[in-house]
């Protein structure tokens, strides 16, 4: 168990280390180039056969799906991004709210900070904004390695009010970070334990390189409830760390790792060929509904979107009509791609043949 960090100078220091570090990652995900370069998400390798003669009424298309054992409008998910700082909470307020308001899951940022020093739980804190849906703690999996166990995993999905747990993999942002924890050893035990005794259903993700079909089986094996396979094609946190660096080694061997990683859709084809029945979220670089009904066809069960909504939900005045057009815009261009390949519902699309290579 990790030790009590709620009081003394020794935490006040690592409370604005931390919120110093978050407000970063916002500043430089909002306002910087940290699109992965030389790798693309892989779903343009794909398109879908147009059916001319669809034989449906676009008003009958259902996107109904569930999570978690919850409702959901559609098979859509905020993805994990921030939390931490006053104004990572009024972005997760924002995205709360929204997710509710269209029936999205939502995951939330990493919450090891509240952990450490729970004056920064409430930044987290959006059950009262969202009361109804799909909610994900967030942890990283490399903690477990320093001090952390199952009684943090549980405080977070507390504090959380939280429908599940996700422990997130993040090697080379922590090679790059300059606070980072870079022991990774023995973590597959240490997650199945944690898989154990959570519970809550506990799932892994990627932040942005992708999960291949060994990883995911094994992970699998020890009890991993879903897989977010996180993979390459949008934000490169290797990109991020570079702008936060004053490490002129690590700032310029940042560059070398901008094309790295697992493009998201041969990701999703390849732990759905290894897992039939996992359930397993496609995220990294999804741009358009259109991206999910690929990855849907692909294999996934979820598509989740991360930085595109994040400018939306950072403006303080229009953020409704802007991040709820966003989304809006998300789901017709699924419904929209339903229609074209004459498909009702979710299910018909994971199990269309229409979905070719290019």
């Amino acid at each position: 168990m990790a030790e009590d960090r709620t009081d003394g100078p020794d935490n006040e220091e690592q409370y604005k280390t931390t919120v110093k570090r978050k407000g970063e990652h916002i500043r430089i995900c909002l306002q910087e180039q940290v699109q992965s370069v030389g790798v693309d998400t892989g779903f343009g390798r794909y398109r879908f056969r147009h059916a001319a003669l669809p034989e449906i009424s676009f008003q009958e298309i259902d996107t109904a799906a569930s999570f978690l054992g919850k409702s959901l409008r559609a098979p859509l998910l905020v993805s994990s991004m921030t939390g931490g700082t006053g104004e990572a909470s009024a972005i997760n307020r924002r995205l709360a709210e929204a997710a509710e308001a269209r029936g999205w899951a939502m995951g939330l940022g990493s919450m090891r900070a509240a952990i450490e020093n729970e004056r920064l739980a409430d930044t987290f804190d959006v059950r009262r904004e969202a009361p109804t849906i799909p909610l994900i703690a967030n942890l990283g999996a490399v903690q477990l390695n320093y001090g952390y166990g199952v009684d943090e995993c549980r405080r977070t999905v507390e504090l959380a009010g939280a429908d599940g747990l996700v422990l997130h993999l993040n090697s080379l942002q922590e090679v790059f970070q300059p606070e980072g924890n870079t022991d990774f050893r023995g973590l597959l035990a240490r997650i199945g334990e944690v898989c154990r005794y959570a519970g809550v259903p506990v799932g892994i993700k990627e932040v942005g390189w992708g999960i291949d079909a060994g990883a995911a089986a094994a992970l699998a094996a020890v009890g991993v409830a879903f897989i977010d396979v996180a993979g390459a094609g949008g934000t490169s946190w290797s990109q991020v760390e570079k702008y936060r660096s004053s490490d002129p080694l690590r700032e310029k061997a940042a560059e070398a790792f901008a094309d790295w990683g697992i493009p998201t859709a041969e990701c999703v084809r390849d732990v759905r060929a290894a897992l039939p029945e996992a359930c397993i979220i496609a995220s990294g670089g999804m741009c358009s509904g259109a991206d999910a009904a690929k990855a849907l066809a692909l294999g996934a069960d979820l598509a989740g979107y991360g930085r595109m909504l994040l400018s939306g939900a950072a403006k303080r005045d229009d953020y409704t009509s802007g991040l709820h057009a966003q989304m809006e815009q998300i789901e017709f261009e699924l419904r929209t791609a339903m229609f074209g390949i004459g498909v009702r519902t979710i299910g018909e699309l994971r199990a269309t043949d229409r979905l070719t290579e290019r």
